[in-house]
């Protein structure tokens, strides 16, 4: 059984597990301490600071992320020292941030953001350092971007690569002020080990990480008279999508969705559940004839077992990681691929199209599929298979800015 001690928080006595963090022990009776470096995926890492506390009788603040509560502590996680302390801390890491919040894809989605919002940084005493760095935006990737001039170097993205992904695409170089969130030799993140899974861009707390976006070419096709834009979902969005416009967690909402698609202008409103069906049917007669060449026809050339070829990150993290291993995946293309293909072959002829005027739109929970849409092996129909993938977020984006009442 769990030891427990007993604590004071801001004069309240706490009876909590032994070992917890001053973080833990402060949320479990709803102490809200703000936290950017902090994620509970992630492990500990204590460098940004913006979670100080003060303890009696230490003579410097503590991290409440990164310090264990001990008998008979005596915390304030509210007095004047520290809260001045936290308004300092904000107020250097807005010292080296590039503050266009208006024009930043996560404006209103940023916990740095919404932390200068709380402490009301309405003026800022350190000087100005963006325009004497030299930061870079890199946007070479088709599924995400890197701008540095919104890193704060809170570490979220290399520990989730590393952690989470076992990957390791992103890093730290440097010591002190010329520390940054960089690659292997600095190279564009499409030219290095990286899965393009997007987990970097989730744990993100600034604008640094994106995906992206390619809302506005969507609204150019939809608005060219001479185009006929389909559009595919994943089974996913129909969930996802209620999360990002205030539903309740695991709540579908298929119906408002497809009606939402509609009334964006999308010529045909189609589910990628069809071609999945087809990814099934064409996976499992390959795995057939895999066992039929090994077991019966004693082909010692035959790849066994089998994986799936559904998951671009997947396959992308094969080709980096175990290449060796690649002629295990299946030959079959992934349901969103498939259905591009489909779209510009099949549909156009059923519907008396030209493919060229085809715009194939394919909406994703996961950004590596925007990478997928852009490989040089996806014309097999003569041209690109799907045009441009949008993920759940800015499909949700689309609809705000169409004025739909979801």
């Amino acid at each position: 059984m769990t030891k427990k001690i007993k604590i004071s928080i801001n004069g309240m006595t706490v009876e909590v597990k032994e070992g917890i963090t001053i973080l833990d022990a402060a949320r479990s009776v709803g102490v809200i301490i703000p936290t950017l470096c902090y994620h509970k995926d992630l492990c500990i890492a204590g460098n940004c600071r913006v979670c100080v506390v003060e303890v009696a009788g230490q003579k410097r603040l503590a991290a409440a992320c990164a310090t264990p509560c001990e008998e008979e502590m005596e915390i304030f996680t509210n007095s004047l020292n520290v809260l001045h302390s936290r308004k300092e801390i904000i107020e250097l890491l807005l010292s080296e941030h590039n503050a266009d919040c208006t024009s930043c894809f996560k404006n209103g989605n940023c916990e740095l953001q919404k932390l200068a919002s709380d402490y009301k940084i309405l003026k800022q005493d350190f000087i100005r350092l963006v325009p004497f760095k030299k930061y870079s935006i890199d946007k070479y990737s088709p599924s995400i971007i890197k701008d540095d001039s919104k890193c704060i170097r809170c570490q979220r993205c290399v520990r989730t690569c590393s952690e989470l992904q076992g990957i390791n695409a992103l890093t730290v170089a440097y010591k002190g002020d010329q520390m940054k969130i960089t690659t292997f030799f600095e190279k564009p993140i499409n030219d290095v080990v990286c899965s393009t899974c997007g987990q970097c861009i989730n744990h993100c707390p600034t604008g640094a990480l994106v995906e992206r976006n390619y809302i506005e070419k969507v609204w150019d096709a939809i608005s060219d008279s001479t185009k006929h834009v389909i559009v595919q979902t994943a089974p996913a969005v129909r969930v996802g999508l209620g999360e990002e416009l205030g539903f309740g967690h695991g709540e579908r909402v298929t119906g408002k969705m497809v009606t939402a698609l509609k009334r964006l202008g999308f010529d045909a409103v189609m589910d990628t559940d069809f071609t999945a069906d087809l990814t099934i049917m064409e996976e499992g007669t390959e795995l057939l004839t895999r066992l039929k060449r090994a077991l019966v026809d004693h082909d010692p050339e035959v790849k066994l077992p089998m994986a799936t070829s559904c998951s671009p990150g997947w396959i992308k993290y094969m080709e980096h990681i175990f290449p060796e291993f690649l002629e295990h995946l299946s030959t079959c293309k992934s349901p969103q691929q498939m259905f591009g293909a489909l779209a510009k072959t099949y549909y156009a002829k059923a519907r008396n199209l030209a493919p060229e005027t085809i715009v194939s739109v394919s909406i994703m929970p996961c950004t590596a599929k925007k990478f997928e849409a852009s490989r040089p092996e996806m014309h097999s129909s003569g041209y690109r298979d799907v045009d441009f993938v949008l993920t759940t977020r800015e499909l949700a984006i689309m609809i705000k800015q169409a004025g739909i009442d979801f």
